[in-house]
């Protein structure tokens, strides 16, 4: 095209327009139109490739490659770095074993991620109520076990949770919302929460175990948006599974220390039992020995009369020693059951101490019980046994064990002795030389079981031990219902 234009001006310059003739100009106009239309299409094609190029940085790497990964926007990057250390935060909370720490942990991470989405947090109200036994009352109430922004006389308060928030939010499972929570008819008990307009309570809960809620609360009633709540979730599943490690980790170790006391304290009746037993016995029996081979050498009739003494103690002797051991590992319990194991018991108390133990069991309930829990049962059993037959001078023991509805198994132990008041015990427990009640108590705790001492002077004593024999079973007693 340029050739030709070329070409047709060089056919202009012999052939200039005669003025006087219009017809003449007529190559010059035609020329002229054909210049501005490749003018402008020229114009169009550049403007066309222009805008298929990219714009902006480059899409290619150093070495001239198509690049795999593109950045992200820069007034995005800091957000992305707050929602990267929430989740650093979150991971170093799961893996943190001190049980307060989590729960610091857990409120100081729900304000920051609130802060990360814009929302002001500052007037946030935060606090991690846990499940507690009180020992005046077989009801399971709440207490603060950590808080932020709550004034210190609220820091003391306890709830039942039997109504309002925390009751719905604790029996549903999920999450609740509320925009009246300072007419909670428990949490409104809090004067903190007296200028709040809407609360958020997060259930920790996971299977049958419920370990408290997470509870929020703002002035703002509209604080609580769909995306706050969504984070709040996330922290709160998070912190779910931390505080059940943290308990797991904190439950064996008092389970260790558990069983580190309950060896001292078998060793310690082990040497007592011996002393006050057998030791006494074999230095009785030297002595009648020594007495009896100087009355042979005077009375021959006498002194066999000693020798058949001496035998009788040493028998009896062999049988205390049997005991001991039967008591301290019950071979039968291994072999044949615990209703085996309860029958020997009693056999070797009658022949032993001449006190009669007399044993019902439901055998339908056997096949529910491991053989680790017929093992705990059954030294709960021998426990109470020994401290009737030394203590109350009882004529008869009884052992029952038998099923409850519900799912529930109750062991029986009672006696018709002299019987003692339970509290005036209990008050001064800690000073006496015997820890035979902390022992079955904590046995009792490892079968997940309640237990129940019912006794008054002169009308003899019951021990009662409910044990559960399902996990709902075990859900209910630890909730009292």
């Amino acid at each position: 095209m340029v050739s030709y234009i070329r070409y047709f001006f060089k056919q202009l310059e012999y052939k200039l327009p005669n003025l006087s003739d219009p017809t003449s100009w007529l190559p010059i106009i035609i020329a002229g139109f054909v210049i501005l239309v490749v003018v402008i299409i020229i114009y169009l094609i550049l403007h066309r490739s222009e805008k298929s190029s990219p714009k902006g940085p480059s899409n290619k790497n150093t070495n001239g490659q198509p690049a795999t990964r593109r950045e992200a926007p820069r007034e995005k990057q800091p957000e992305v770095d707050k929602m990267r250390e929430l989740y650093k935060d979150l991971a170093a909370m799961t893996a943190t074993l001190n049980y307060q720490r989590v729960l610091d942990f857990a409120l100081d991470l729900s304000i920051q991620a609130l802060d990360a989405t814009g929302e002001p947090a500052h007037r946030l109200i935060a606090a991690v109520l846990l499940f507690a036994h009180q020992d005046t009352t077989p009801k399971q109430v709440l207490y603060v076990g950590a808080a932020r922004r709550l004034i210190r006389t609220d820091m003391s308060t306890t709830f039942p949770a039997q109504q309002g928030l925390l009751r719905e939010a604790i029996d549903e499972g999920a999450p609740l919302l509320s925009y009246e929570i300072s007419q909670d008819p428990e949490l409104g008990r809090l004067i903190t929460l007296q200028q709040c307009k809407s609360g958020y309570c997060i259930p920790l809960r996971t299977g049958l175990n419920s370990y408290g809620v997470i509870l929020f609360a703002h002035q703002d009633p509209q604080f609580f948006s769909i995306a706050n709540r969504e984070v709040l979730d996330i922290i709160g599943n998070q912190a779910m599974i931390a505080i059940q490690n943290a308990r797991l980790y904190q439950d064996l170790e008092q389970e260790k220390e558990r069983m580190m006391e309950i060896q001292e304290e078998a060793r310690k009746k082990l040497a007592r039992d011996l002393h006050d037993g057998p030791t006494q016995s074999i230095a009785a029996i030297a002595m009648r020995v020594n007495f009896a081979r100087r009355l042979m050498e005077r009375d021959e009739q006498a002194a066999a009369d000693e020798l058949q003494k001496i035998e009788d103690l040493a028998r009896r002797t062999t049988k205390e020693i049997r005991h001991m051991l039967f008591t301290l590992r019950p071979l039968v319990l291994e072999s044949q059951g615990l209703t085996a194991a309860f029958d020997s018991m009693a056999e070797k108390m009658k022949e032993t101490y001449d006190q009669n133990v007399l044993v019902s069991v439901d055998p339908n309930l056997l096949p529910e019980l491991e053989i680790g829990k017929q093992g705990v049962i059954f030294y709960i059993a021998d426990e109470a046994v020994t401290n009737a037959r030394k203590h109350a001078n009882a004529e008869n023991i009884w052992i029952r064990l038998k099923t409850m509805q519900n799912d529930l198994a109750l062991l029986e132990i009672e006696d018709d002795g002299d019987g003692y008041d339970v509290e005036a015990v209990d008050a001064s427990y800690e000073h006496r030389g015997s820890l035979g009640m902390v022992n079955m108590r904590e046995r009792s705790e490892l079968l997940n079981g309640i237990i129940k001492i019912e006794s008054a002077k002169g009308k003899g004593t019951r021990i009662r031990v409910l044990i559960p024999l399902s996990e709902e079973a075990s859900d209910r007693l630890r909730r009292g219902i």
